[in-house]
């Protein structure tokens, strides 16, 4: 095993590893970094400029998610250039962006001073997609992570569905080409929803809810099993309504080592069938 070596972290020494990116370094000194795009089992898209750290000898600030650590590093944090640019990142996509399902983006904003208002003007609507049964976009929610784009790319599925198109306020996740999700290669795994930190893709059971003042994750409970379509074995963690008794949502915990968080579509939406308003009779009355 490679040993380790010392970088500075604000002023203060840290051990880090070879390979280790500055991120992982400041995580485990536990200093407060804020992130958006970035995903413990995705690629670093480098996109959201959240987690910028100033590093001596760089003229420009630098992604603190992509940079590897290197010997005798000298890293700040907390110098105020940092604090601006990380202000700014968040000042923006308040200003322009539906946060209304975004809690994580709301909090770090408020830890660093953001002002919502700060670069409120026009308004632009990117649009609504409910284009299949499953899941549903909403681009005035999406802040460009890139992290379906990933998980949807070589990362997870490998079903490279979705790309980013548009440009400035038009841009927004697309199937390409202008074409419906049922048209194109999704193959609806739900994959870019688990990794969506927004809520610009949601599942259709949770959107519906949610628009209807019905969910609630105070009144949920989480139930454990194992997913019973294959032999693969994969956790499932099923969101249960306890008022009504009703599975509102199938996630898969993200340290799992079989999924990581990831599913299939059968494992992500194979329990629907328990709550289809349309069952045939017969099953009704055998159930």
């Amino acid at each position: 095993m490679a040993e380790g070596f010392t970088i500075l972290i604000d002023g203060k020494r840290a051990e880090a590893r070879p390979g280790e990116t500055i991120l992982d370094v400041l995580r485990r000194e536990q200093v407060e970094t804020p992130t958006l795009c970035n995903h413990q089992h995705l690629t670093p898209a480098k996109t959201c400029r959240a987690c910028v750290v100033e590093l001596k000898g760089s003229r420009p600030l630098v992604a603190s998610c992509e940079r590897k650590a290197e010997p005798d590093m000298e890293v700040r944090t907390d110098s105020e250039r940092v604090q601006n640019a990380r202000r700014g990142v968040f000042e923006l996509l308040l200003s322009q962006n539906d946060v209304s399902t975004a809690p994580g983006l709301v909090s770090q904003a408020e830890q660093l001073g953001a002002v919502p208002d700060r670069y409120r003007g026009q308004k632009y609507e990117r649009g609504f997609f409910d284009d299949n049964k499953l899941y549903v976009r909403d681009f005035d929610k999406c802040i460009l992570c890139y992290r379906c784009v990933e998980a949807c790319g070589p990362d997870v599925q490998n079903t490279f569905a979705l790309t980013v198109a548009g440009r400035g306020f038009t841009a927004g996740i697309s199937a390409g080409f202008d074409e419906t999700l049922v048209d194109s290669a999704c193959v609806f795994c739900g994959n870019c929803v688990e990794v969506c930190p927004t809520g610009a893709l949601m599942d259709r059971r949770e959107h519906t809810l949610r628009a209807q003042g019905r969910y609630d994750e105070s009144q949920q409970d989480v139930v454990q099993t194992t997913c019973s379509y294959c032999g693969v074995g994969c956790q499932l963690d099923l969101h249960v309504d306890r008022r009504r008794n009703e599975i509102v949502k199938v996630t898969s915990p993200d340290q799992h080592p079989i999924t990581l968080g990831f599913l299939c579509v059968k494992g992500r939406y194979g329990y629907s069938f328990l709550e289809a308003e349309d069952k045939p009779e017969e099953a009704v009355k055998g159930a």
